[in-house]
């Protein structure tokens, strides 16, 4: 008698409900013919998520959430869903690093780019070679290390060493020598004068 008292006490009763045809929400049985009248006139089911969304902001609501987008970088349609993608990975004009030089262009050019930015070559302080970039890090670890994991350094042989050639001393001034000369031009000058002169009043007095 008492669980009959109890189960019929409205107070612990559970309130029916019923699922609305529209938009398969569960509402009290008391307010789903209400509900269903103003549902089926107001809201409308969205054919790509299935929300339900007020018919008067459906084409808003479908713009912002499910319209294509237009890139602006390679001017292709893409659906909305495929955006982050397209525009991470996909799209062939988005900027890109080289991995060599770290100049920053199009997707589309960075293959021939670094075909020939990775044949540049760089001198290995270590092994004094000249390294193609593409190569240096298979360089390092190969060359470099030795199996028990610490540089090596004598891997090649050094360069030979080039000494620059002794400095010539400049010879000196013969500043003596050629003031005897100059002086020994003037005696010899002076005695031919005076030979000349003798000779030619020798002359005049015959």
């Amino acid at each position: 008698m008492a669980a009959a008292g109890a189960d019929s006490d409205p107070a612990t009763a559970v309130p029916a409900v019923s699922t609305c045809a529209h938009c398969q929400r569960e509402i009290p049985s008391s307010n789903i013919d209400l509900h269903s009248v103003h549902c089926a006139c107001n809201l409308q089911k969205c054919q790509h998520c299935g929300e339900m969304v007020p018919r008067k902001l459906m084409d808003e609501h479908y713009d912002e959430n499910h319209a294509p987008m237009n890139c602006t970088l390679c001017k292709e349609t893409i659906d909305r869903e495929s955006w982050d993608l397209h525009k991470s990975e996909k799209c062939p004009q988005r900027m890109v690093a080289c991995e060599y030089c770290e100049f920053e262009l199009p997707a589309i050019d960075l293959n021939e780019h670094q075909d020939v930015c990775g044949n540049r070559t760089e001198h290995c302080q270590t092994c004094r070679k000249y390294i193609r970039l593409r190569e240096w890090i298979g360089h390092e670890m190969q060359c470099h290390t030795n199996s028990n994991g610490s540089a090596e350094t004598s891997r090649t042989i050094p360069e030979r060493e080039v000494r620059p050639p002794a400095p010539v001393r400049p010879a000196r001034p013969a500043h003596g020598s050629q003031h005897k000369r100059l002086l020994f031009t003037i005696a010899v000058t002076g005695i031919a004068v005076m030979v000349g002169s003798i000779l030619f009043q020798r002359d005049e007095s015959f």
